[in-house]
């Protein structure tokens, strides 16, 4: 995964050119990219010190150190399998697709800095300076809709041919839903398992239409004309407005209002309170398969777990039947054009050899699936038994 992350960043170089890149580097505390034009003052929010930032999220998550991102932050108590801009839902501004984030604490890291994956502490987000509505990337066919973060090292300045912009993202940074679903205002119910990302993607077409207007960075993503016809929806536009008090947005008629500082550049800067990478393998590894909400009640850890197996179950099984059905009904409109039985035949024996392979893969998706559900289900059951207290000894009878 580490690798496939780095010839990510590589692939996106060689695409973009350095010239057109404000390269994150290790050395210096995180999101200080700050000699690039686009890190210049921006038109909108509070003039902030990035203190004020490692000071808000401590009370949320765990900072730590590492050597290539300087200090980097992964949230607590997420839930299950929880993966960046998940929960919340979209809506279309000014600034093109904007992330309307349902955590208290989803006003900085889903619009400044970058996501990155470690194989044993899960998500973790690397501090920024530049607000954005939604740093991810895009894919759409008519079944479904997907997005994923852009990793750390990927910043954007204005004046980028974005004509030419590519980056091979890893497959399991994705989001995918069914296309009719991706402007409900809850979208965390519909995000298919991981195990049906590489299929997906093979069918899906990128759409990453970005822009600066000034030195606003907008993000359309997938055209507004499309998203209306797949999800059957009228799809208004709002304005984006400045919040007075961090929090979550606030949508009031044809307007959001979203808390969005200028954080300063403050090389001294840095958490009050941190852990070294191998602190925090020890006190957080392995990688959060599931972090119960505060002070759940008794046993609903493997419970939520399962709820959750369970709808991925549904979730695979449905989608999978709905592209099944789609080549059946392909296939009807192909022997529509043709009138010669050995034609028809053709069109019938090439597409039941499709629908074939396509079911070929549906299995090996459905095998990934219950296996990854079996290993978590271990690891949740061992770390429950792990923090669960010692009995005390039993008192002898009384005599």
């Amino acid at each position: 995964m580490k690798k496939a992350l780095s010839m990510a960043a590589l692939a996106f170089l060689a695409t973009v050119g350095c010239a057109a890149l404000a390269f994150a580097s290790g050395g210096g505390h995180p999101g200080e990219a700050g000699t690039s034009p686009a890190f210049a003052s921006q038109a909108y929010g509070a003039d902030m010190d990035m203190d004020y930032c490692y000071s808000y999220l401590a009370p949320y998550g765990n900072w730590i150190q590492m050597d290539r991102w300087g200090y980097v932050w992964t949230p607590r108590n997420m839930g299950y399998r929880w993966r960046p801009y998940s929960d919340g839902h979209w809506v279309w501004t000014d600034y093109g697709w904007t992330w309307i984030s349902d955590l208290d604490w989803g006003w900085i890291p889903f619009h400044y800095g970058r996501w990155g994956w470690d194989d044993d502490l899960g998500w973790f987000w690397v501090p920024g300076r530049v607000w954005g509505p939604a740093w991810v990337s895009w894919r759409s066919s008519d079944l479904y809709m997907g997005w994923a973060p852009f990793p750390p090292g990927i910043e954007f300045r204005a004046g980028m041919d974005f004509a030419s912009f590519g980056i091979d993202l890893p497959f399991q940074f994705w989001i995918f839903i069914g296309a009719s679903h991706f402007y409900d205002r809850e979208i965390y119910p519909y995000v298919l398992p991981y195990e049906r990302n590489v299929m997906i993607i093979n069918r899906t077409m990128i759409h990453n239409n970005f822009s600066w207007r000034g030195q606003r960075f907008v993000n359309d993503g997938i055209g507004i004309d499309t998203v209306r016809r797949l999800t059957r929806r009228d799809i208004p536009r709002y304005a984006l407005q400045d919040a007075r008090q961090p929090g979550r947005p606030v949508i009031t008629g044809d307007q959001v209002q979203i808390y969005r500082p200028s954080f300063r550049q403050n090389a001294a800067a840095r958490p009050k309170t941190y852990l070294d990478r191998n602190q925090a393998r020890q006190e957080l590894a392995p990688a959060k398969v599931f972090e119960p909400r505060p002070q759940p009640p008794k046993m609903a850890t493997e419970s939520d777990v399962q709820k959750r197996q369970s709808q991925e179950r549904k979730l695979l099984e449905t989608t999978q039947a709905q592209e099944l059905k789609a080549i059946d009904q392909q296939r009807k409109q192909e022997q529509k054009k043709v009138q010669a039985p050995p034609e028809k035949a053709k069109i019938q024996q090439d597409f039941q050899t499709k629908k074939s392979e396509v079911a070929k893969q549906h299995q090996t998706e459905k095998q990934q699936l219950n296996e990854r559900h079996k290993t978590d289900t271990q690891q949740v059951k061992q770390a429950g038994q792990q923090k669960s207290p010692a009995k005390p000894p039993a008192k002898p009878p009384k005599k």
